[in-house]
């Protein structure tokens, strides 16, 4: 069951990863007609770059689940298959540590119980914490960046998501190893 809950999240990734790269195409294609008739968008590149880290975001949490992101192997491919399989074991917790400190870094980030215990007032958190993620605005667009960062929680779920899947997954059950 957690195979296949970790398959349908980064399903859902990899589709909006893939619009979000249409979006990037899109909008450097505006950036360009725009800017060649002399009149340019300024909100566009900065749309552009967020866009971008989003999918770059949602690609890398997916890439953790199908097991192929960037990694060197060289060690593992001269091991035994024994020895191997502890290797795997030890990089899924090393990622599943990771993935459980994104999760952490994000709640003192975000503080979503103290923004919540002022009843969301922006002012009165920020007098309290010391904290001005829901007040720094975006340069071009106007809008709140947290809105835009909230891709870190996307990707510390994903990727806790997809790890504790590889650490409860035998090798050769569920996922391919």
């Amino acid at each position: 069951m957690l195979y296949r809950l970790s398959a349908a999240w980064a399903w859902v990734e990899l589709w909006c990863a893939a619009a979000l790269a249409v979006c990037v195409t899109l909008l450097i294609l505006l950036n360009v007609v725009t800017r060649t008739a002399g009149n340019a968008l300024f909100w566009v590149d900065e749309l552009a770059i967020y866009a971008m880290v989003w999918m770059t975001f949602l690609g890398a949490s997916a890439a953790l689940h199908h097991r192929n992101s960037v990694s060197i192997t060289i060690l593992a491919d001269l091991a035994p298959p024994h020895v191997r399989a502890i290797i795997r074991k030890a990089v899924d917790i090393i990622v599943f540590a990771f993935a459980i400190a994104m999760l952490w870094f994000c709640w003192r980030w975000f503080l979503p119980l103290d923004i919540a215990r002022t009843g969301f007032d922006v002012m009165v958190f920020q007098g309290n914490t010391f904290n001005f993620i829901y007040a720094e605005p975006t340069s071009t667009l106007g809008l709140p960046k947290f809105l835009f960062w909230l891709v870190m929680w996307l990707f510390a779920l994903g990727a806790t998501l997809h790890s504790t899947m590889h650490l409860l997954t035998r090798p050769g059950q569920g996922s391919p190893a």
